[in-house]
């Protein structure tokens, strides 16, 4: 598929964007931050609608990225810069709400905002947050470790952010107690980090769910993804939706969730100390590493067959970070 301009589908976080970074950007997409010896960096941009949502908002959402992305290196997210691009006509007083809740968010990981910018343009164009942010390696995780067998443990319920803001923008109200589940995830991971637990890869599953997440993972490698569909946890209400609109929920965006990868002498350890966190009550052991099937995702379904679980070509769902 060749394009001669850019496309929605370009920001999706799919296959698209990962030829862009390749093909135009020539860099690596592989790691969420750079790991810079002892010190890890990342940067990542914030565009939603609605600004404020159930779970969270702009302010929150940009926040909580960031800091997830230094997190997924290995790194204690440390200094945060915010830049803010606004349309002119825009409320101050929501301007505050998004500001309180970014230095709440920040205090909440214990991150200093210490720089910023901000310019203004014309009337209509949007508001958009740009966030870049430090943090300190007390380990690099980078993935070369990953090895057949490795277990792969999911934080949470997937799906809940992308549903939830899909069915605030629409109005659709099909349901009425979903939430995004948004969060910075310094408290539950941080922990893990610095034990003496090995873990060999880690990903937050925004844009495009945990199936692009999945692809990533053996993207290019010499490995393949086995995923259990009765041990993926999905709240009732994605499942709900998910009916309703005909959209898996495997492809629908999370903000407070990760995918970590670990040997099998340390999986029970680590679901036992998230398992100890209220953002990890729900975390399971959702597949593993196999060399049967290289750079392909297969997804075990309940009834004993198998499918692939395919890497989003095309936005599947309207924009949500």
């Amino acid at each position: 598929m060749t394009f001669d301009k850019i496309t929605m589908d370009h920001g999706s976080g799919g296959k698209l964007t990962l030829e862009l970074i390749e093909n135009i950007f020539k860099a690596n997409a592989g790691l969420d931050s750079a790991i810079l010896g002892d010190i890890a960096f990342t940067t990542d941009s914030h565009s939603i609608t609605p600004l404020f949502f159930r779970g969270g908002d702009i302010g929150k959402l940009s926040v909580s990225g960031t800091m997830n992305d230094l997190l997924c290196v290995g790194a204690k997210p440390m200094y945060l810069s915010s830049a803010f691009i606004m349309e002119e006509g825009f409320l101050i007083s929501d301007l505050k709400k998004i500001v309180q809740s970014m230095l709440s968010e920040a205090k909440s990981a214990n991150v200093e905002i210490v720089c910023g910018d901000t310019k203004v343009i014309e009337s209509n164009k949007g508001f958009y947050v740009n966030t870049s942010a430090i943090g300190k390696i007390i380990r690099p995780i980078d993935g070369s470790k990953i090895k057949e067998g490795d277990k792969i443990i999911a934080t949470g319920n997937i799906g809940e952010h992308g549903f939830a803001i899909l069915n605030e923008r629409e109005n659709l109200q099909l349901t009425s107690h979903l939430a995004s589940d948004c969060a910075e995830l310094t408290g539950l991971i941080l922990p893990i980090i610095e034990s003496d637990l090995e873990i060999h890869w880690m990903r937050d599953p925004t844009r495009g769910g945990l199936a692009m997440c999945l692809n990533e993972l053996c993207y290019k490698r010499d490995f393949g993804v086995e995923v259990f569909e009765e041990l993926v946890p999905i709240s009732q209400e994605v499942l709900s939706i998910s009916e309703m609109l005909g959209i898996e929920p495997y492809y629908s965006a999370n903000e407070g969730k990760m995918v970590i990868v670990v040997p099998p002498k340390d999986a029970s350890k680590i679901l036992d100390l998230l398992h100890k966190h209220p953002l990890g009550k729900n975390a399971s052991l959702i597949g593993e590493i196999t060399k049967d099937h290289p750079q392909k995702v297969l997804l075990n379904l309940s009834y004993g067959t198998k499918r692939l679980l395919s890497m989003p070509i095309v936005e599947k769902m309207p924009r949500i970070c």
